[in-house]
């Protein structure tokens, strides 16, 4: 089990247990994390599953085999709110390595 926090526009923080293996997207949509979506199911057809991933979390996010796609980038160009830091939340798997990752969720 992997513990993920989410932090949402306004501040508030909501800390949640999600399995290894389990995209944030699943463990967003499992929890009924305001702000994440997930319409297309994890397709990358979609980007209601945006999230940020803070600095310091990159680069072990992406040492996870979570590296970005040229599919994501393309969706992600359709986000509103795009940051360098953006991400699909369907796109990153959660693994023990990640146990307390944080990451944010955009305005719109």
């Amino acid at each position: 089990m992997v513990e993920i926090t989410f932090i949402q526009p306004d501040g508030s923080v909501q800390t949640v247990t999600a399995r290894d293996n389990q995209s944030i997207m699943q463990a967003a949509l499992a929890h009924k994390i305001a702000g994440i979506e997930g319409i297309c199911g994890g397709c990358i057809a979609c980007a209601t599953c945006h999230i940020y991933i803070p600095e310091e979390w990159q680069s072990r996010v992406q040492s996870e085999d979570n590296e970005q796609s040229e599919e994501e980038i393309d969706m992600l160009d359709m986000a509103l709110g795009k940051r360098p830091n953006s991400r699909l939340g369907c796109q990153i798997k959660l693994t023990s390595a990640l146990q307390g990752l944080k990451v944010f969720l955009p305005k719109t």
